[in-house]
Protein backbone atom coordinates (compact mmCIF):
# COMPACT_ATOMS: atom_id res chain seq x y z
CA UNK A 1 0.00 0.00 0.00
CA UNK A 2 1.34 3.17 -0.91
CA UNK A 3 1.08 6.59 0.65
CA UNK A 4 -0.69 9.76 -1.59
CA UNK A 5 1.03 12.80 -1.52
CA UNK A 6 -1.14 15.14 0.34
CA UNK A 7 1.18 18.46 -0.43
CA UNK A 8 3.52 19.68 -3.01
CA UNK A 9 6.78 21.84 -2.29
CA UNK A 10 7.69 24.23 -5.09
CA UNK A 11 11.06 25.62 -4.71
CA UNK A 12 12.46 27.64 -7.58
CA UNK A 13 15.83 29.73 -8.78
CA UNK A 14 14.59 32.49 -10.93
CA UNK A 15 17.50 35.34 -11.54
CA UNK A 16 15.17 38.20 -12.59
CA UNK A 17 13.67 40.33 -9.61
CA UNK A 18 10.50 41.54 -11.50
CA UNK A 19 9.76 37.13 -12.75
CA UNK A 20 11.05 36.03 -8.86
CA UNK A 21 8.57 38.66 -7.39
CA UNK A 22 5.61 37.88 -10.24
CA UNK A 23 6.11 33.59 -9.70
CA UNK A 24 6.13 34.57 -5.54
CA UNK A 25 2.78 36.78 -5.73
CA UNK A 26 0.93 33.91 -8.40
CA UNK A 27 2.04 30.93 -5.80
CA UNK A 28 0.52 33.01 -3.21
CA UNK A 29 -2.86 33.34 -5.02
CA UNK A 30 -3.20 29.66 -5.91
CA UNK A 31 -2.76 29.36 -1.83
CA UNK A 32 0.50 28.23 -1.19
CA UNK A 33 2.14 29.31 1.83
CA UNK A 34 5.73 30.65 1.53
CA UNK A 35 8.37 28.67 3.53
CA UNK A 36 11.71 29.74 2.85
CA UNK A 37 12.13 32.76 0.68
CA UNK A 38 12.11 30.70 -2.35
CA UNK A 39 10.07 27.48 -1.54
CA UNK A 40 6.48 27.32 -1.01
CA UNK A 41 3.88 24.48 -0.03
CA UNK A 42 0.44 23.59 -0.55
CA UNK A 43 -2.14 20.46 -0.66
CA UNK A 44 -1.76 18.27 -3.61
CA UNK A 45 -4.31 18.23 -5.78
CA UNK A 46 -4.08 17.57 -9.91
CA UNK A 47 -5.74 21.04 -10.54
CA UNK A 48 -3.00 23.25 -8.24
CA UNK A 49 -0.15 20.69 -9.58
CA UNK A 50 -1.82 22.01 -13.36
CA UNK A 51 -1.93 25.69 -12.09
CA UNK A 52 1.60 25.48 -10.34
CA UNK A 53 3.23 24.52 -14.05
CA UNK A 54 0.87 26.90 -16.05
CA UNK A 55 1.94 29.80 -13.55
CA UNK A 56 5.63 28.78 -14.29
CA UNK A 57 5.42 27.96 -17.71
CA UNK A 58 4.00 31.50 -18.05
CA UNK A 59 6.29 33.39 -16.03
CA UNK A 60 9.78 31.98 -15.49
CA UNK A 61 12.84 32.07 -18.73
CA UNK A 62 13.98 28.49 -19.23
CA UNK A 63 16.70 29.30 -20.47
CA UNK A 64 18.06 30.74 -17.00
CA UNK A 65 15.48 29.66 -14.21
CA UNK A 66 14.23 26.61 -12.97
CA UNK A 67 11.52 25.11 -10.79
CA UNK A 68 10.92 22.39 -9.03
CA UNK A 69 8.05 20.40 -7.80
CA UNK A 70 8.00 17.94 -5.63
CA UNK A 71 5.22 15.61 -3.67
CA UNK A 72 5.39 15.36 0.05
CA UNK A 73 3.63 12.73 2.33
CA UNK A 74 2.34 14.43 6.02
CA UNK A 75 4.90 12.10 7.05
CA UNK A 76 7.81 12.98 4.38
CA UNK A 77 6.62 16.33 5.96
CA UNK A 78 7.09 15.77 9.49
CA UNK A 79 10.60 14.19 8.83
CA UNK A 80 12.28 17.85 7.56
CA UNK A 81 15.02 19.27 9.36
CA UNK A 82 14.79 23.17 10.09
CA UNK A 83 18.31 24.14 10.77
CA UNK A 84 17.91 27.95 12.07
CA UNK A 85 15.15 30.19 12.00
CA UNK A 86 11.41 28.81 10.68
CA UNK A 87 9.35 30.46 8.54
CA UNK A 88 6.49 31.89 10.36
CA UNK A 89 3.74 34.65 9.94
CA UNK A 90 6.00 37.62 10.74
CA UNK A 91 7.93 36.52 8.32
CA UNK A 92 5.41 37.44 5.19
CA UNK A 93 2.86 34.52 5.18
CA UNK A 94 -0.68 36.07 5.42
CA UNK A 95 -3.33 33.50 4.72
CA UNK A 96 -2.04 30.33 3.00
CA UNK A 97 -2.20 26.40 3.83
CA UNK A 98 -1.26 25.71 7.56
CA UNK A 99 0.58 22.18 7.47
Amino acid sequence: MSTQPTFILVIYDVSDDWRRNELASALKRLGLTRVQRSAFIGPSNSALVSDVKNVCRRIIDFSTDNVQIYPLTPASYRMRVVIGKEFGPEDELSGGFIV
